[in-house]
């Protein structure tokens, strides 16, 4: 997942393992009894057997598992207007109680679409290989992530044929627009879409896994950004660079992919040919549904973000907050303790300094050792190529060249069509931007990150775990991005 990590990870362990005061005895392979027990409760718990088994037995058997857990969380998202603050406070702290079981409830049903593909390319060897596979999980269906990728490019689509709308758009800052919206003065037609949109996803946002972080919902100042992007993209000139037109020409090669692969194999066998063909329907019929679990993890957090939040504001009234945006800043025993009476002003402040600090940090170390020492930075750099090329994990197959777009914060893109976006990380809430990116380059990941996969299904060619990417490259330099090779290569000259 994090190749980079993966590397100095295998390193510490080689020099660990060759240390013989550390070397595995009797009581460390007793050591993984209680993990594997831990895990094994859990499986039955949750009943993951039954329900990956179900799932590769029959898709629609997962789609209904994954929409009956998606029933049973939407209560625990529903904010009611009149709870008192104590008993609000509970409220939230119920729901994140609620976030663990949605791991092992949903994850079953895209477990199984991976069992699946394992068993084909157990079962088609070299029939089946790595770029093959990067076209049999492209455009895949029944992706959340995707689909709201999609529906923003729809409202994109009508406002394009809305003036007042669209001259918004490219006249005004994102900000100001964000401002105007929760203002309700936007023009009609965007206002309308865009409501419709956060009402449905406004609980995502970039590090949307950090409670503190403001949701779409609460800033759509990033939306908004990503609207105004999808209105430079030239499709009345070029249709098929039109988002939708991209995906269904992804899930046709997909396809395509896997006929040719039953192909192959059916020179050999043909009994092969139809469990291959099987297991890569499977694949792309379950694969999908892996990002079910973090949108209704996501979901929950929001719910309880909007509970503390109002729990915040009741104590800014009292005066035992500066303002109620600051209970994001505490703990919930330190919440209760300020809904008992304590003032927590001084605590609060305290807090703000210290992560305003840290969000100057640039670099974030991977792994840090006990003495303080990042055994990355004290490695040996890795040798240059000899066309200066940046190496990286491999991660989405293609050639592209283009201007880089360095970006640290999706609010802030301003990402133009066919631009190489160059980025420390990224997660749902930074997908939007793929659809108008050319390609993508991240100082983080592995071949099996999100930004990895995501780039494999929307086609666009992708290279990540880069060190220092977003330092190296400047925006408007040009540069090619070898997806196969895992290279990203800068060319002698910049964008006009």
């Amino acid at each position: 997942m994090e190749a980079r990590s993966a590397v100095v990870a295998r390193g510490l362990l080689a020099g660990e393992l060759a240390d013989r005061h550390v070397l595995a005895g009797p009581a460390d392979r007793r050591s993984w009894l209680p993990f594997l027990r831990g895990v094994g409760r859990i499986a039955v718990r949750f009943r993951v057997p039954v329900r990956l088994v179900g799932a590769l037995a029959s898709p629609g058997y997962a789609l209904r598992h994954v929409e009956r857990v998606r029933a049973g969380v939407a209560p625990l998202c529903v904010v009611a207007p009149d709870l008192p603050t104590a008993a609000r406070l509970r409220r939230a702290e119920e729901i994140v109680a609620a976030v663990f079981p949605v791991l092992p409830t949903t994850a079953p049903a895209a477990g199984g679409g991976f069992v699946a593909l394992g068993l084909a390319r157990l079962l088609a060897g070299p029939d089946l290989p790595a770029a093959d596979v990067h076209e049999v999980l492209r455009s895949l269906p029944h992706n959340v992530t995707t689909e709201m990728d999609l529906r923003l490019w729809a409202l994109a689509a009508r406002l394009r044929t809305d003036p007042a709308s669209a001259a918004a758009l490219a006249d005004r800052d994102p900000a100001d627009l964000a401002a105007a919206f929760h203002a309700g003065t936007l023009p009609a037609v965007l206002q309308a879409g865009l409501a419709g949109f956060l009402r449905d996803h406004g609980h995502r946002a970039a590090a949307e896994i950090d409670l503190g972080v403001a949701r779409w919902s609460d800033d759509p100042t990033p939306v908004l950004a990503v609207l105004a992007g999808y209105l430079r993209l030239p499709v009345d000139e070029r249709p098929d660079l039109a988002p939708d037109a991209q995906f269904a020409r992804g899930a046709r090669a997909a396809e395509e992919t896997v006929a040719a692969v039953t192909a192959r194999v059916r020179a050999r066998s043909r009994l092969r040919a139809v469990l291959v063909r099987a297991a890569l329907g499977r694949a792309r019929a379950l694969t999908g549904l892996r990002e079910e679990h973090k949108d209704l993890l996501v979901r929950l957090l929001a719910a309880a973000r909007a509970n503390l939040l109002l729990v915040g504001a009741d104590l800014a009234r009292r005066g035992l907050l500066e303002v109620g945006a600051d209970v994001v800043l505490l703990d919930l025993a330190e919440i209760a303790a300020a809904v008992a009476g304590a003032d927590q002003r001084l605590l609060v402040a305290r807090r703000r300094d210290i992560h305003a600090r840290e969000l100057r940090r640039r670099h974030v170390p991977r792994i840090v050792l006990a003495d303080g020492t990042e055994p990355e930075a004290v490695a040996a750099p890795a040798p240059a190529t000899a066309d200066g090329a940046l190496t990286g994990t491999a991660a989405s197959a293609g050639v592209v060249e283009g201007p880089v777009r360095v970006v640290l914060d999706p609010a802030d893109a301003a990402l133009q069509p066919g631009e190489v976006l160059v980025v420390p990380s990224t997660d749902p809430g930074w997908t939007p931007l793929f659809l108008t990116a050319g390609a993508l380059v991240m100082e983080m990941g592995g071949s099996n990150s999100h930004g990895a996969v995501v780039a494999r299904e929307y086609g666009i060619p992708a290279v990540v775990g880069v060190a220092a990417a977003t330092t190296r490259l400047r925006t408007g330099q040009v540069v090619r991005v070898d997806g196969a090779a895992g290279t990203v290569t800068p060319l002698d000259r910049r964008a006009e």
